[in-house]
């Protein structure tokens, strides 16, 4: 499951990267997105693009392409 499969409200906690998102995975390292990471889903756009999620305190925004290289683990 990824972040883009996810529904607003709904939290989750960052398990890993896809395979072939090389170029997001430094870029997601640096805002954050670590392994072990919970995160909530805010908002979301009305065709998914992009998602708001908040994150460490913060709030951060993905479009869907970076949101659908972080795997996570739906939480409760």
């Amino acid at each position: 499951m990824t972040i883009g499969d996810l529904e607003v409200g709904a939290q989750a906690r960052v398990i890993g990267y896809n395979k072939g998102s090389v170029a997001y995975r430094s870029r997601l390292l640096a805002m954050g997105v670590t392994r072990g990471e919970r995160l909530l889903v805010r908002r979301m756009a009305p065709m998914g693009d992009p998602v708001e999620i908040l994150l460490k305190g913060f709030a951060l925004v993905l479009r869907k392409d970076e949101a659908s290289a972080v795997l996570v683990e739906r939480i409760g």
